[in-house]
């Protein structure tokens, strides 16, 4: 088998969650074995593009056989260290972030929010989805005091970097960004857009000018 560590391109690591999320309802149907063509067809990605994702971990299918659904959801969660808890705060209890603490992740996977900051004296000290609300003053000494690494950010545009600096000297790792702003890090900490609006766009342009390809694809890098 591959090294589990070797540096795998960024598109095939974005679906990997994706995979793992499919083989887990395979999992729990009581399939045995699954081939790339029944995967494409679950997750809208092609089976070339799937088999070479697996490539880079090594043989994980037979050819004529296909795919342990068993082995590869095993394989998977270690991989994503599904194994593990992994603790995240969210910045900014507005609407959208009320709706993450009230959701949160731990129903999916092993991904939950522990703590949420805000400025607003009605929210500071109160729980929202069992999770408590600080004071956006106590952000450095809460993250540092629950070792957090990775950061929901739902806070207003203008306030997204002044958060990201104080966050420079955390053990914050990794910050998913919900808002609009392009935010400048260090090259210790990782940084991922989700810009709702322009996703909608983008949507909406496909929509015109491509029709009939509906097919969710995720673009190579």
């Amino acid at each position: 088998m591959a090294n589990e560590t070797m540096k795998i391109p960024q598109a095939t690591a974005k679906r990997l969650p994706l995979y793992y999320r499919f083989l887990k309802n395979l999992h729990s149907s009581g399939k045995q074995r699954v081939s790339s063509a029944e995967l494409s067809e679950a997750v809208k990605v092609d089976s070339a593009t799937i088999r070479r994702d697996f490539s880079y971990f090594g043989a994980l299918g037979k050819k004529g056989y296909g795919y342990n659904v068993n082995y590869l959801l095993s394989f998977f969660r270690k991989t994503l260290d599904q194994d593990e808890l992994t603790k995240v705060a969210l910045v900014g209890v507005g609407n959208l972030g009320t709706a993450f603490l009230n959701y949160n992740f731990l129903k999916n996977n092993n991904t939950k929010i522990t703590c949420a900051f805000d400025v607003d004296p009605e929210k500071v000290g109160a729980s929202i989805g069992d999770v408590p609300v600080f004071a956006m003053g106590d952000l450095e000494e809460q993250l540092n005091a629950e070792q957090i690494s990775v950061i929901i950010l739902t806070v207003p545009a203008q306030a997204a970097q002044v958060i990201t600096d104080r966050l420079v000297n955390t053990n914050v790792k990794g910050i998913l960004n919900f808002t609009p702003a392009r935010l400048n890090v260090p090259p210790a900490i990782r940084v991922h857009h989700i810009d709702l609006a322009v996703e909608l766009q983008s949507l909406v342009y496909f929509l015109k000018h491509y029709p009939n390809d509906v097919e969710i694809q995720i673009e190579e890098e």
